[in-house]
């Protein structure tokens, strides 16, 4: 296990840290880490009764692509990891969830980050009006449909891969959230 000497804000941000920290091996080797410090986020698999899902197809910035997506965001101050699947949802797919359901949790980048993504499984929808955020398209495709494109490599999203292959085959030690 390494051990932190000294911790160095490079950045802060509106949602994220960058530190340089200084650790040392048990052997006693220095060495240092930059990490990227996150508040976590939270997404949701909105699923239909005739097994339809809802992505949004949006820009990202950072990959210089349109990705599809499931809904997520940043958990917000104050705010639990459901309420922000719940906002997120109906942010982004202007849809509300009867039921919503913890499907797990997992480190999304953990070689260089400590964000946890909270994911969710969201049923018996009612669709809102809601204003698309700029930029973004909710698109609704068959379960099937959806497992193509990342078979197609069409849909490359860590967290909507694991939250499809969630939805389908369950998940591992559910027990545990």
């Amino acid at each position: 296990m390494e051990k932190t000497l000294q911790s160095e804000l490079i950045y802060g941000g509106r949602r994220l840290r960058l530190h340089r920290d200084e650790v040392e091996f048990p052997s006693g080797k220095r060495t240092f880490r930059e990490v990227v410090v996150h508040p976590g986020a939270a997404a949701v698999v909105p699923v239909t009764k005739g097994g339809e899902v809802f992505l949004v197809k949006q820009f990202r910035y950072a990959v210089g692509s349109e990705l599809y997506e499931i809904p997520a965001g940043t958990i917000e101050k104050g705010e639990s990891p459901e309420q922000c699947a719940v906002r997120e949802l109906r942010e982004e797919a202007g849809l509300i969830a009867r039921n919503i359901e913890k499907l797990g949790q997992f480190y999304t980048s953990p070689g260089v980050m400590n964000e946890v993504m909270h994911l969710y499984r969201a049923t018996n929808l009612i669709v809102t009006e809601r204003e698309p955020e700029e930029g973004m398209t909710v698109v609704r495709m068959k379960l099937g449909e959806v497992v193509d494109k990342i078979r197609k490599g069409e849909i490359l999203d860590a967290k909507t891969i694991c939250g499809i292959f969630w939805v389908i085959w369950g998940v591992p030690h559910k027990e545990a959230y």
